[in-house]
């Protein structure tokens, strides 16, 4: 699944392409990706004008005139690529927004069909309303909340990263990645972290990130930007995806095991327990 590096990688491969386009309208060949939306209100986009694209942990904001904005979620294989108009669809591609005087449009493809879209009308794209529950930006929150948030909390660490309440937009790949960095154990309960611990967690939250929106994200399976570049933050996982490969740091295997139904690699010697 797309997480926060690789929607913000998309948002900024879309931004130069879109904003201040208009729109001619657009087709819906798949309706299970529209969400608490009829089909019919899709026609109030033909003439509106793209105003910006922002990202709200892992879903993508597109921002137009009249307090409008269409938001996705990407799931497990949502893409966003540029067609020239008038070519034929793939069965994979459900929605197609039309670009005004261009000789291209907008087309979201996704082969698992779990990728969602809604469209909003008269909230501020980036709304506490819009976005019940979810919690504040990685990048953005700052040692003091993130310590007070971690605080309030109880249970593993690798659980408590996914949750996205605690945090915006961390996934699978960067919970774990996060983890070895801070060499913190993923079954290491989040309320008995001291002080330099949580520090160090935050920092690595950080630090990782920031690298991996730099790196254009990671590129498992299916992710490309919407100019159909893979990201390259995937050659430098130290433990994701590398169970039974030695650790860069001990040499020792790195283990995978099952954690809350999720998949979790780490070092047993690095992030000792």
């Amino acid at each position: 699944m797309p997480e926060l590096p690789e929607v913000e990688t998309i948002r900024r491969s879309l931004e130069p392409r879109l904003v201040g386009r208009r729109l001619a309208g657009c087709r819906l060949p798949g309706r299970h990706v529209l969400q608490d939306c009829r089909p019919d209100k899709l026609r109030k986009l033909r003439g509106l004008r793209v105003l910006g694209l922002g990202r709200r942990g892992k879903y993508l904001i597109i921002a137009l005139e009249d307090k409008t904005s269409l938001v996705f979620h990407l799931k497990m294989t949502g893409q966003f690529f540029f067609g020239p108009t008038g070519r034929p669809l793939d069965r994979h591609t459900h929605f197609v927004l039309r670009l005004a005087g261009g000789r291209e449009d907008l087309r979201f493809r996704d082969v698992r069909k779990f990728g969602r879209l809604r469209l909003v009308e008269g909230e501020g794209s980036e709304g506490a309303a819009l976005f019940p529950g979810l919690g504040p930006e990685p990048l953005e929150v700052g040692l003091e909340d993130f310590t007070r948030l971690i605080r309030r909390r109880a249970g593993r660490l690798k659980s408590l990263l996914l949750n996205q309440s605690f945090l915006a937009g961390i996934g699978n790949i960067y919970a774990d990645e996060i983890l070895f960095a801070a060499r913190l154990h993923p079954r290491a309960s989040a309320a008995g972290l001291s002080p330099a611990k949580v520090r160090r967690l935050w920092l690595s939250v950080r630090r990782i990130l920031g690298r991996a929106v730099a790196r254009g994200g990671s590129t498992i399976r299916d992710y490309r930007d919407a100019e159909g570049r893979v990201g390259l933050f995937q050659l430098e996982h130290k433990v994701y995806g590398r169970a039974t490969q030695p650790c860069y740091r001990c040499r020792r295997p790195i283990r995978r095991e099952v954690l809350g139904g999720r998949s979790t690699h780490f070092c047993p010697r690095c992030q000792a327990l």
